[in-house]
């Protein structure tokens, strides 16, 4: 597969159609693009349900509380300029964490680059 600057879906299923052909399997892409696309959506489902899914290797999704705000007066940072803040009920949004390898290859690879 040519290198690509872009990793995309279908990124993934071709890499994936040729490790599983080089194993002696034959499958349709088109089909194990369907199945990946299920099982994706699969583990969105389980996380709004309020499971923890992981990857392995590429890390996990799950919840963060995000605590209520009562409405009052704040300050913007750039101008100084009073601002009134609305307030905000609290909720739970999706969170992405990654694992230690991944964020130190990130640090490795920003180093070779400069």
């Amino acid at each position: 597969m040519a290198k690509t600057q872009k990793w995309t879906a279908s990124t993934f299923t071709t890499l994936l159609h040729e490790q599983i052909t080089k194993e002696g399997l034959k499958v349709k892409k088109s089909d194990l693009s369907h199945a990946v696309q299920d099982v994706f959506e699969q583990a969105v489902w389980a996380g709004a349900k309020g499971q923890r899914v992981r990857f392995p290797v590429i890390g996990a999704l799950a919840w963060r509380e995000v605590k209520a705000r009562r409405a009052g007066m704040g300050k913007n940072p750039f101008t100084g300029e009073s601002i009134m803040l609305k307030a905000r009920p609290a909720s739970r949004k999706p969170r992405w964490s990654f694992p230690k390898s991944v964020r130190e290859a990130y640090v490795r690879q920003a180093r070779k680059a400069a």
